[in-house]
C-alpha cells in the first residue's frame, strides 16, 4: 500500500481537474481526496496499490483537456487505514 500527496501547478482550476482526478482515482481503485488551493494549484492525497497510485500520478502530469500542468510535486506519506472512497474536499 502506498500513499502520496500531489500538488499540481499550472492552469488546473476551472478546467474540471478535481472531478476528472476523482474519476481516474476511483477507476484505478485508489482512495483519498482532492481540493483546490488558494494559490491556483490542486492538492490531492492518493492511496492504493503501486499500480493504482502510479496511474493517478501519470494522469496528473497532463490532466484533463483545458489544463496546462507546469509542475507536479509528489511526497510519500504514511498510508491510512480508515479511508473509504475518493472525495472532493472544500477548497483550502
Amino acid at each position: 500500500m502506498r500513499r502520496i500527496r500531489l500538488v499540481v501547478r499550472g492552469i488546473v482550476q476551472g478546467v474540471g481537474f478535481r472531478y476528472s482526478l476523482q474519476h481516474i482515482a476511483r477507476g484505478a481503485g485508489a482512495t483519498g481526496w482532492v481540493r483546490n488551493l488558494a494559490g491556483g494549484s490542486v492538492e490531492a492525497e492518493v492511496q492504493g496499490d503501486a499500480a493504482a497510485v502510479e496511474s493517478v500520478v501519470e494522469w496528473a502530469a497532463t490532466g484533463p483537456r483545458g489544463a496546462v500542468v507546469d509542475h507536479v510535486a509528489m511526497t510519500e506519506l504514511t498510508p491510512v487505514t480508515d479511508e473509504d472512497g475518493f472525495e472532493i474536499r472544500r477548497d483550502a
